[in-house]
């Protein structure tokens, strides 16, 4: 029923007992889920403050009121919630964060073992990256519209589960996935094209690495870059994706969403919080992968 399992860390040597079901296979994506888990972990405690800046940028105002900056957002969240206010939605950050990006890496491990090829062409990465993301936003949104009314400063939910629970009750299913289509139109392309950016420049520079104590500079700059790049053409879908996750009843289609931000703004409200989004986003995916590609390095595993 159980198989023993010899590892070897430095001069000890531990012995585990799995399930004979449980393959070599099964462990590598458990070891790459546990590595993106605590990537996801680190980035989110660190770069909350950025996202919920972007979500107050983005939110619609009401009649009569200005727009605010990212300066102008800050001063009104410490004088109103002081330092602590820049993590409100950290709870749910972390929730869907830590199963979220553990998720997704280990689905990027099992896709591209699966292909068997450690340099994917630019097509298999465009995939590997789309489906990953496809499955991963499918399984956490209702927690990412919860982070977002957290963020917003609008709605109060005593905790993860009490907010998932009025949601429910007040919305049903509509509200939880609220912003579905958006958010699949944002990441899916965003995380596409990451991992295609990501996986062809860290190819192309890991060849002229000859110490590899440079290599966690080498992978949080791929990261840097390949996150402008991909932030760059997914901007629009999250200021839609933000208006109908607030604002359900308001804005319940794309297009709805699409005319009241164009009619209100123009094109440039389209590109509004762009600012903290692709810091949040380039840093954090930067970060995320940095500590990924190490733990898995550590495991033992190619990535």
């Amino acid at each position: 029923m159980y198989q023993t399992m010899a590892k070897q860390y430095s001069n000890t040597t531990v012995y585990i007992s799995l399930p004979k079901s449980f393959t070599m296979s099964h462990v590598s994506i458990i070891k790459s889920f546990l590595a993106g888990s605590l990537s996801g972990t680190c980035s989110a405690l660190l770069f909350q403050p950025l996202d919920l800046v972007k979500t107050r940028l983005q939110s619609p105002v009401k009649a009569g009121e200005g727009r605010l900056g990212v300066l102008s957002v800050i001063t009104h969240v410490l004088k109103q919630d002081k330092v602590t206010g820049l993590w409100k939605g950290l709870a749910p950050t972390v929730t869907r964060c830590v199963p979220g990006i553990g998720i997704y890496f280990s689905l990027l491990y099992s896709f591209k073992t699966y292909l068997g090829s450690d340099a994917p062409t630019i097509i298999e990465s465009l995939s590997i990256g789309a489906a990953a993301r496809t499955l991963t936003v499918a399984i956490m949104h209702p927690i990412s519209v919860l982070k977002t009314r957290y963020e917003s400063g609008i709605y109060h939910y005593r905790s993860v589960p009490d907010g998932l629970r009025k949601i429910y009750v007040t919305e049903g299913l509509f509200g939880l996935y609220s912003g579905l289509l958006p958010t699949m139109a944002r990441d899916i392309p965003f995380s596409a094209l990451y991992f295609a950016f990501y996986t062809k420049t860290k190819l192309f520079l890991s060849s002229d690495i000859v110490n590899e104590s440079y290599l966690p500079l080498l992978h949080f700059n791929c990261g840097i870059l390949a996150g402008v790049l991909a932030s760059i053409l997914t901007q629009p879908a999250d200021v839609i994706k933000t208006h109908m996750q607030l604002h359900p009843k308001t804005y319940p289609t794309i297009q709805d969403a699409t005319l009241y931000i164009y009619q209100k703004e123009g094109l440039i409200g389209f590109q509004r919080g762009f600012v903290p989004r692709a810091l949040r986003r380039c840093l954090m995916a930067a970060m995320a992968w940095t500590v990924y590609e190490h733990m898995m390095k550590k495991f033992g595993l190619e990535t």
